[in-house]
Parts: C-alpha cells; sequence; structure tokens
C-alpha cells in the first residue's frame, strides 16, 4: 500500500495540482474583476494572448522576468480594452466579455500562425530552468506529501501566495473593503466618496495582469513549441470555477486542484485498457473537466444562501447620474 502511494498516486498528485496551477491564477484574476462587479468573460481570450506573448518574449529574449512581465501585460491590455467599454462607455458586460474572449484568441493565433510557427524555446535555458519544478530543501524530503506539495513550480507556489494575499486585502484592509462595497453598491461607495471608476479600471487591469500569467503556463511550461489554441478552455472552467468558489480566493486554491485532478486524467490513464471498462479514449477523458463543471455549477445553483451569491452590482453598468 506504501509503495504504491509513492509510486502511483504521489506523481498523480503532482500532475493534478501542476495542472490546477494555471487555473488557480486564471480563477483569482476573474474573483478580483468581479468583486469590482464587473462580469468579464474574456478569460480564455486573455490566457492566449498572455500565452503568445509570453512563447514570444522568452524565444527572443530567454529572461524569465521579462516574459512573466511581458504574459501579465498582454492580459492587462485585454483587459483595458474590456474596461475601457464597459467601465467609461458603459457597455455590456457579457458581450463585452465574449468579444474580448474571441479578440484573444484570433490575435494569438494571428501571431501564432505568423511568427511561432516551428519555433521551441527548449533551448532557451534560462527561461525553461527557471521554471522547472522546485524541490524546497527538507520539506521535499516528506515521504508522500514532499513531493507532491514541495516539489513544484512557481506557478504553483505563486498561485497559493495570490490567493492568500487576496484574501487577506479583501478582508482585512480599507481598500478591498471599499472594493467590495464598489461591487455590492456603487452607487452607495460614490455616495461615500470611493472613487467607482478608479477601484473598477485597477481592480479590472489587475485581474487581467493574472490571466496573462497564468496563459504563460501553457507556453513555456506545458508546451514548449507553440500550438494553437494551448489553454484548450481552462479560461471557461476558471470563469466557471468564481461560481464554485464563491468569490473566495482561499476556496479558488480547492476548486483549481480539484479540477487539476481531472485534467491530469488525461496524462495518466488514457489509452489504458482498464477490467469490464476496456480501452478509454483520451476524448473522453477531455470532456472530464467540462462535465464537472457543469455537475457543480449545478450543485452551486441548488445550495442557493446568501454568502454563495455574487456580488449585488454584478454586470450591472454604473450610471452615475442615476444614483
Amino acid at each position: 500500500m506504501i509503495d504504491f502511494l509513492l509510486d502511483q498516486l504521489a506523481p498523480f498528485l503532482q500532475t493534478a495540482l501542476r495542472m490546477g496551477s494555471p487555473i488557480l491564477i486564471a480563477t483569482l484574476g476573474g474573483i478580483i474583476c468581479e468583486k469590482a462587479g464587473h462580469l468579464n468573460l474574456g478569460v480564455e481570450g486573455m490566457m492566449l494572448m498572455g500565452a503568445i506573448t509570453a512563447f514570444m518574449t522568452a524565444y527572443n529574449t530567454n529572461n524569465i522576468f521579462l516574459t512573466l512581465f511581458a504574459a501579465g501585460m498582454a492580459g492587462l491590455v485585454g483587459a483595458l480594452i474590456y474596461a475601457f467599454i464597459t467601465v467609461t462607455l458603459r457597455a455590456n458586460h457579457t458581450v463585452t466579455g465574449l468579444v474580448l474572449s474571441i479578440f484573444g484568441a484570433g490575435y494569438a493565433t494571428y501571431i501564432g500562425s505568423t511568427s511561432a510557427v516551428g519555433k521551441s524555446i527548449a533551448d532557451k535555458t534560462n527561461v525553461v530552468n527557471a521554471i522547472q519544478d522546485i524541490e524546497i530543501p527538507y520539506l521535499s524530503d516528506i515521504p508522500f506529501i514532499g513531493p507532491v506539495i514541495f516539489g513544484q513550480s512557481i506557478y504553483f507556489y505563486l498561485g497559493i501566495a495570490v490567493a492568500v494575499i487576496m484574501y487577506l486585502y479583501l478582508k482585512k484592509t480599507k481598500a478591498g473593503l471599499n472594493l467590495r462595497m464598489v461591487g455590492e453598491n456603487p452607487g452607495a461607495a460614490d455616495a461615500s466618496g470611493i472613487n467607482v471608476a478608479l477601484y473598477k479600471y485597477i481592480h479590472i487591469l489587475a485581474g487581467g495582469f493574472l490571466c496573462g500569467i497564468a496563459g504563460s503556463f501553457y507556453s513555456i511550461k506545458l508546451v514548449r513549441t507553440w500550438t494553437s489554441g494551448p489553454t484548450a478552455g481552462d479560461g471557461w472552467i476558471a470563469v466557471a470555477l468564481i461560481i464554485f468558489a464563491t468569490w473566495n480566493p482561499l476556496k479558488a486554491i480547492f476548486g483549481s486542484f480539484f479540477f487539476g485532478v481531472f485534467k491530469g486524467l488525461q496524462f495518466k490513464i488514457q489509452n489504458v485498457a482498464l477490467p469490464v471498462i476496456g480501452t478509454i479514449k483520451p476524448q473522453y477523458l477531455e470532456m472530464l473537466p467540462y462535465i464537472m463543471t457543469v455537475v457543480v455549477l449545478v450543485f452551486i445553483a441548488v445550495k442557493k444562501k446568501r454568502e454563495n451569491q455574487p456580488p449585488n452590482a454584478l454586470g450591472a453598468p454604473y450610471f452615475r447620474e442615476e444614483r
């Protein structure tokens, strides 16, 4: 039994946490945006913009800091487009988010097909080495738990750190309280002297930056040669996970790694012959995360608790003249 845990289950869980890491970062980006009262369905698009920008930056500079910063800025630019249309022009949030997602996919496809096809960053040692799994001394030597939790890449540790900091920011700081007020009742926030537009812009852009960094995982960590659509719809899983986590950054940690398990199954048991069931085709495994997304959304919808509800002003354009 112990040998099974060490030889089979531990590597699988390590893969599951690795695959859940970018989903966690993207989910956190979505949470901070929705806390400002803006439903942004463009997470997938911002992730793709970050993915292609990270790949091209890594290929041309071989610098991990520039690569991650450029990926985040690409997502931020996408979020800036969304913020200008929904905050300044007060357009429909849902439609704008969908347009951003389509735009991001088109941007990544165009840049990828003209500049990235046939290229690889496998020989960019500075970038590749920086995103390798990091074994924390002593902690990684703990049986079973050590390699699973303390043998991950910077994306895992970054996601955990951002989740904790975001939770403390939302719950323990005046700025976080102001943000929650903006998301719940922007009119009341405006009347109390809070600059509603500024809060919206800052947090929407911060969310876009996180989504861009999340996208970089797929092009420089998971696949080091450019392939069209590397995120494979994970941005939409992140959008659903925001609801699953009930807009709580700490719950997002568990939700993202729960879905990471189903993503990990694609790598571990595809084309494996099982008793009675037979061979499981990879297409069925690719469906699992999305099936579970639907199940989770139904479960959350049935449990209509107040603490599980979105911010009251989510998705509603704010017209200052109407307050």
